[in-house]
């Protein structure tokens, strides 16, 4: 009986060394689950504050698109054309400074750059935009002369500068401003005037001048109107009644 108890006894021993062991495996597996809830825990606090960098990040570049886009709308409808405008006149007076102090001709360094493709693609342009169809009433002369002269106007900003230290506030008029009388002009503005008078009546004398009578012209018309018609009809539609009309006067025609 008793070497069946010893028996046992030894039996169980083993048994009891495994269940300590598995007890202290218990003890290690919340340790590790709580380490990895840990690392999961700062993983996504991490990709938290990484959002909320971006989402910061993301507000100030949209309030700077804001401020730019309020700008923009503040500024003139047509303010990117002026401004590469004043680029491009920049440019220009750096060159012209460039050449003067070569001693060279800034108009004739301009042509030499310029292709003959781009002056003919101008000068369309220039026809284009501004093309001259002759006299059409009195109102379209007149809009057409202001405009060609308002071009021309070049301000003298030296003089200005000149009477504006002369007359002080006095040289912006007002209400009570009597302005008659009081403006003397200088010899170059009356020059100036005169060789624009003088360009204006050649140019009426070459829009007035009558065409010259042919009398060897083949009489088709009855009438002064008439014969208007037929310039008209022929300007129009002569190159496509030529044949016909050299068939009828040699008496070939079908």
């Amino acid at each position: 009986m008793a070497a069946a108890v010893s028996a046992l006894s030894g039996l169980g021993a083993p048994g009891a060394d495994d269940g300590g062991s598995s007890g202290s495996e218990d003890e290690a597996r919340p340790g590790t689950a709580a380490a990895a809830a840990a690392q999961k825990r700062e993983e996504r606090l991490r990709k938290f504050r990484e959002l909320h960098m971006k989402r910061n990040e993301a507000r100030k570049l949209n309030h700077q698109e804001v401020v730019e886009e309020d700008k923009r709308l503040k500024l003139p409808a047509n303010w990117e054309a002026k401004k590469a405008r004043l680029e491009w006149e920049l440019k220009v007076e750096e060159k012209k400074k460039e050449c003067a102090a070569r001693g060279e001709d800034y108009e004739r360094v301009k042509l030499l750059e310029i292709s003959a493709e781009d002056a003919e693609r101008w000068e369309r342009k220039k026809k284009r935009k501004n093309p001259d169809l002759g006299f059409s009433d009195y109102a379209a002369a007149q809009l057409r002369q202001y405009q060609r002269l308002t071009r021309q106007i070049k301000p003298d900003l030296e003089q200005y500068e000149k009477l504006k230290e002369q007359y002080g506030e006095a040289l912006y008029p007002t209400s009570d401003s009597l302005l008659h009388g009081t403006h003397v002009p200088s010899k170059e503005g009356v020059d100036r005037m005169v060789a624009d008078l003088e360009k204006q009546i050649e140019k009426r004398e070459k829009y007035s001048r009558r065409r010259p009578y042919n009398d060897d012209a083949d009489i088709d018309y009855i009438n002064e109107r008439n014969a208007k018609f037929n310039k008209k009809a022929e300007r129009f539609y002569g190159k496509y009644t030529a044949e016909i009309k050299q068939n009828l006067e040699r008496g070939t025609a079908v």
